[in-house]
C-alpha cells in the first residue's frame, strides 16, 4: 500500500498500522483496519467487503466515482479485472501517479493524524492507536468531507494551471 495511505507513531519501540477508509460528498465510510500488508488479493477483498456495499449505498443508480491511488496493488491486473466487474455499478477516477494535490483521502490521513495527537495521550500500543483513530474518523463532520469533495473542480483547475506541478493543495 502506499505509505501516503499508512497512519502510524512512534513510541518506545514504535510501531504502525495501515489503515483504508472511504467517504463520499453524502456519508462518511468504514475505516478498516489492514492487518497485513496489502497485496492485490487482499485489496480486492477489502474492496468486496467495504468499497462495495458503501458505493451501492451511496450511488445506488451506478452513478459514483471512487478515487483511489496508484500504489501497485490499486492497479494489478486482479484488481483492474475486479473494477472492471463492477463499472455498471460506479466507475473508477482516472487520474496521474502521485498527484496527492488530486487525492483528497490525503487530506483525511492528515487529519486522523493530528486529531490523535490532539486528543489523545500518545497512545502506547498498536491496540490504543486504533482506537483512537477509530473515535477521530467517527468525528470527522460531514462538512469537512463535502468540502473536499467539493473542492475537486478547484484542485484539478489548480494543477492544470500549474502545468502538474505542485498546487496549494
Amino acid at each position: 500500500m502506499d505509505p501516503a495511505c499508512q497512519v502510524g507513531t512512534v513510541q518506545g519501540r514504535g510501531g504502525s498500522i495501515m489503515v483504508w477508509g472511504v467517504f463520499s460528498w453524502q456519508f462518511l465510510g468504514s475505516l478498516v483496519l489492514v492487518p497485513i500488508s496489502l497485496n492485490a488479493i487482499r485489496y480486492v477483498e477489502l474492496l468486496g467487503g467495504h468499497l462495495y456495499p458503501f458505493m451501492l449505498y451511496c450511488h445506488p443508480h451506478g452513478n459514483g466515482v471512487f478515487q483511489q491511488d496508484n500504489c501497485t496493488s490499486h492497479k494489478s491486473r486482479l484488481t483492474t479485472a475486479w473494477l472492471d466487474e463492477h463499472s455498471s455499478d460506479f466507475s473508477v477516477m482516472k487520474w496521474p501517479p502521485r498527484s496527492s494535490d488530486l487525492n483528497t483521502i490525503e487530506h483525511f490521513w492528515d487529519v486522523l493524524a493530528k486529531g490523535v495527537k490532539a486528543h489523545h495521550t500518545t497512545p502506547a500500543t498498536l491496540t490504543k492507536l486504533w482506537a483512537a483513530l477509530v473515535d477521530v474518523w467517527q468525528a470527522i463532520l460531514v462538512e469537512r468531507f463535502r468540502k473536499l469533495v467539493e473542492s475537486m473542480p478547484r484542485r484539478v483547475a489548480a494543477v492544470i494551471k500549474a502545468r502538474g506541478g505542485p498546487t496549494r493543495y
